[in-house]
This record gives structure tokens, sequence and C-alpha cells, in this order.
């Protein structure tokens, strides 16, 4: 069973953050008949569900259902979010995911003004999703880049929730349920940039995580916004014919002899500058 599934249910977005590539697929919502049978496909396979790759899942009216929806399947659903949205987030609180990702660095990628009334907003909502099981991941993943109001957004955190917070190995324990998580800005992969010069590279791509685009393609990873290395399309093929393609066993080999076998693994930044993954 893959661990991780990233699937795309809208790849619009309500920002325009400085460190994320953007996309120029057609935009576009799944149906809710078009997200049923994806995770009629998925079923069994995959057990994380996260509903994201690009886009804002907060923008999709639907969410909540999916949510439940997933879980009725079987599936453990995760979401990452902005959080510039939360105040319309009701209805997901009630759905009950597994875990919110909140990107706080999504704010100083917008050069955006009302720090506290953001933080009042993602708080607030920490607090109740928290408080009805929800886990949730306050998230500043840009250590090297765009983390100059770090230490201002984390002061007004901790005017809702005051220290001293339990420390962990990525960050804090601010209270049950809810975190506070740190990890390096990284450049995503793209096919115009130089390769880099690795001895060796090493990625969980389609050994534990995999994506689905909004339009049913499956890609490697969640980091492959622009659906460059296609291996089949959900809405058409099921997904262990998908996985045992040439193309896809061939990256699944190319990983277990530390060779990256795509031209656009070879330019992911994720893997290569931040050396997360080595086997």
């Amino acid at each position: 069973m893959i661990s991780r599934c990233y699937l795309e249910i809208t790849n619009i977005c309500n920002l325009n953050c400085l460190f994320c590539p953007k996309t120029d697929r057609e935009k576009r919502r799944l149906t809710f008949e078009e997200f049923d049978t994806l995770t009629d496909r998925l079923r069994g396979e995959v057990q994380f569900l996260y509903f994201h790759l690009m886009g804002e899942p907060l923008l999709h009216p639907l969410l909540p259902r999916f949510i439940e929806t997933a879980r009725e399947k079987g599936f453990v659903p995760v979401l990452t979010t902005n959080g510039t949205l939360l105040s319309q987030a009701e209805g997901v609180i009630e759905a009950r995911p597994h875990k919110i990702q909140i990107s706080l660095h999504s704010h100083e990628g917008n050069k955006k003004e009302d720090a506290a009334g953001y933080i009042h907003g993602v708080m607030q909502f920490a607090t109740k999703a928290a408080a009805n099981g929800t886990i949730v991941v306050l998230r500043f993943w840009n250590q090297g880049g765009y983390e100059s109001t770090n230490e201002a957004l984390t002061s007004l955190i901790a005017s809702h929730i005051p220290t001293p917070w339990k420390e962990r190995y990525d960050g804090w324990k601010l209270a049950d349920n809810i975190y506070l998580e740190y990890d390096k800005m990284f450049e995503w992969p793209d096919a115009a940039r130089p390769e880099y010069a690795e001895e060796e590279s090493f990625c969980y791509a389609l050994r534990n995580q995999i994506g689905i685009l909004v339009d049913g393609t499956v890609v490697p990873c969640c980091l492959d916004h622009a659906g460059e290395i296609n291996l089949g399309n959900l809405f058409h093929t099921p997904l262990q014919e998908i996985l045992s393609s040439p193309r896809s066993q061939a990256i699944y080999e190319g990983f277990s002899r530390h060779t990256a076998v795509e031209p656009l693994c070879r330019r992911c930044g994720y893997a290569a500058v931040t050396k997360r993954f080595r086997k």
C-alpha cells in the first residue's frame, strides 16, 4: 500500500505566493462524481489522502463532503491550506479531517500586511479544530528564504497560546493537537533549470507517495505541479496498471539504485538541495 496520495481537488488558488511555481493548466475543480470515481480507484491502495497538490482546497465548496466520503472509504484525510479562508471553514471542522497543515509562510510570500488579523483567524480555527480532534500543524517551511516575519508571527501565536511550549525535533508542541513546525525552503522541480550535481539521488516517489492532478493524471510525487511525468490517467486506467508501467518501474528501480532517471527529478531542489532523502 502507498502511504500518501496527493489528490488535487482543485488547481485554483486565491493567492500568488512568491515561492510557488504556479500552474498554467486549465483551472478546474473535481465534481463529486469525479472525486467518487477517483477515490473508488484508490481505495485499498492508499492510506493518507492529502487534498492538495496545487490550488487551495478551501476554495472547493464540496470539501467537507469530500472529507467525510474519504473517511467512509477508509482513507485518512489531510488538508494543506494557506490559512486565509479559515473563517469560512466551519464545515471542515465538523467533517473532522485527521490533520490540517497551515502554511504560515504564505503570509510573507504574498507581502501581506495584516499579520495580527491573519494569525487571529488561524488560531481561532486551530483551537476549535484541535478541540474537535483534528491535528493542526502550523508550518514555517521557509528557513533560508522568506522568513523575515517568522519572529513576529510566532509572537502573535504566543499571544493566543502562551509559552512555554514543548520542544520537538521539528518545532514545538503548543497544546493538545496543535504544533508549530519548521523546515527549509526549497526550489520546486523545473525542467528549465540545470541539473543538480548529485553523486546519488533517492526519493520516495512511487514508493510511498503519488500525486493525482485534477484531470486524473497520475504523477510520481506532489511536486510535479505541471504533470510533466505523466504516468497515465486514473479515470481511464487502474492504478496498479499505471504503477506497473515501464516508465513507473524505471523511476522506482532507478531510485532503488540511488539514480534519478527522469530529467525533472534531476532538477528537483526538494531532494537535492535540502538532502532530505538518504535511504
